[in-house]
């Protein structure tokens, strides 16, 4: 009888410590890191680059969840932010954020700063205020320059340039218009008869846009600078429609499929190119290195480069831009 309730007693402390077991803190030694990854939006080329950038990164780390999360439009900065909040209430372990309004996302940031999750800014930096571990971008300003030196070179430097505008707000797209007009004063003979404009965020708003702005300036236009892949998309389908193409010059920033064969055909004449994979890869590197306890620089460059008609085909250009492709 001793051994039958000896017995039935460490049975019935079995059964009681089974659910404590289940339910602990260490339950699941190899649970991964969750890190949310927050793009601008998720139906462009580009942020489908930086998806696999991140994935890529997870995979060699090891042990690192992606969750990948997004509003579809670039412009819905109230479900961006609603994405920041759903991602702090989950508790995830870290944030990558490509803010697509400077302003808009400061105080969702600070909040997951203070609940102990940290965040990386990508792509588009974020107005000052929040301790952020780092910022990992193009050198934006430096792309809109380089913007300026190839449409010298292909309008002869000389004659009247359109810039395109992105939304209001968009700290990476201002610095490329910033640098674009800085860059221009270096040619005297080339004239900026349009900078005020703005395409929006859809290829179909940005086409509107320039069709109106080439029944203005369209019969002594030399060229158009797009600030952004929808915007350049956007004036590449209304150059064609009216039969300016090849006259205007297109000068893009950010690849796609039909800029690219644009680059071909004598319809883009150079588009400044980012490295969306390495962006996205270096992003979430640098926000594990950060729960890990390294520190990281304050920016972290992804560089930029210019594709033109003549180098399109070199090793350099086309990794950068196919790259999920090719990566």
């Amino acid at each position: 009888m001793y051994r039958f309730l000896q017995a039935n007693a460490f049975f019935l402390g079995l059964v009681l410590l089974a659910p404590m077991v289940g339910c602990g803190p260490s339950a699941d030694p190899t649970t991964s890191l969750r890190i949310a990854v927050i793009p601008k939006g998720t139906s462009h080329e580009f942020w489908k680059s930086v998806h696999f950038g991140a994935q890529k990164a997870a995979t060699e780390i090891g042990d690192v969840e992606i969750i990948w999360r997004g509003p579809v439009v670039e412009s819905d900065t109230g479900s961006q932010i609603e994405v920041v909040k759903n991602m702090i209430t989950m508790q995830v372990d870290g944030i990558v954020l490509a803010p697509n309004q400077k302003g808009g996302l400061v105080d969702a940031v600070e909040e997951s700063i203070g609940e102990g999750i940290p965040v990386v800014i990508f792509d588009s930096g974020l107005d000052k205020g929040p301790e952020i571990v780092s910022y990992v971008a193009t050198d934006n300003y430096k792309g809109g320059k380089m913007a300026a030196k190839q449409m010298a070179t292909a309008i002869g430097e000389k004659g009247n340039v359109i810039l395109l505008r992105y939304i209001a707000g968009s700290e990476s797209t201002e610095q490329r218009e910033e640098g674009f007009l800085d860059g221009l004063k270096d040619y005297p003979k080339i004239k900026v008869v349009s900078s005020d404009q703005r395409g929006g965020d859809n290829t179909t708003s940005s086409k509107e846009k320039v069709d109106q702005l080439l029944q203005t300036y369209g019969n002594d236009l030399a060229g158009i600078f797009a600030v952004c892949e929808p915007n350049a998309n956007g004036t590449l389908e209304s150059l064609r429609n009216a039969g300016l193409n090849k006259k205007v010059k297109l000068i893009a920033f950010d690849p796609s499929d039909a800029l690219t064969e644009a680059l071909s055909d004598g319809s883009c004449s150079g588009i400044v190119i980012q490295d969306p994979v390495q962006m996205g890869y270096q992003a979430v590197k640098t926000i594990v290195d950060s729960i890990n306890g390294k520190t990281a620089e304050p920016f972290i460059s992804t560089g930029e480069y210019v594709a033109t008609p003549e180098n399109m085909n070199e090793e350099e250009s086309l990794r950068l831009l196919k790259p999920s492709i090719l990566e």
